[in-house]
């Protein structure tokens, strides 16, 4: 009686592993944009922080002179001074002495390429509210 062996497979071959190398690389290519964006986000947080002293400011003193206008400009009635001087990825933080908008601007490098992130103030029955606009909106930094 003749015993007839079979051959045992052990390890892959180059198709399982092409395979495998194809899978990776489809993964890589949609999560590297998805990454990339979400660390922009975070380094973006520090230029929409930059902007809350300036805010607290501006509603204090929007409640205390009940409407906008330009008692409220930078560097009067508690309204901190703009800041021209780059710090970290802020590179400035200013406000229209008009609309009393508050305008934060993002250094260029980093991939922050000098977005825009605007709060525009609007007094009504004592309430201060804000509307974003900004370049920081297009470029999904912001939201």
């Amino acid at each position: 009686m003749k015993r007839s062996m079979q051959k045992v497979q052990k390890g892959f071959t180059l198709i399982e592993l092409m395979i495998v190398v194809a899978i990776i690389g489809i993964l890589a290519a949609v999560a590297l944009p998805a990454y990339q964006t979400y660390t922009n986000k975070a380094k973006f947080s520090e230029v929409i922080l930059a902007t809350a002293a300036h805010k607290i400011a501006m509603e204090l003193c929007l409640q205390d002179q009940g409407a906008v206008g330009a008692n409220c400009a930078a560097g009067s009635n508690g309204v901190p001074v703009d800041i021209t001087t780059a710090s970290g990825r802020v590179a400035s933080v200013t406000t229209n002495s008009g609309t009393n908008a508050v305008t934060a601007t993002a250094v260029s490098t980093g991939g922050l390429g000098g977005q825009t992130y605007v709060l525009t103030p609007a007094i009504a029955a004592g309430k201060v509210s804000w509307t974003l606009s900004g370049t920081c909106i297009a470029a999904n930094f912001c939201k």
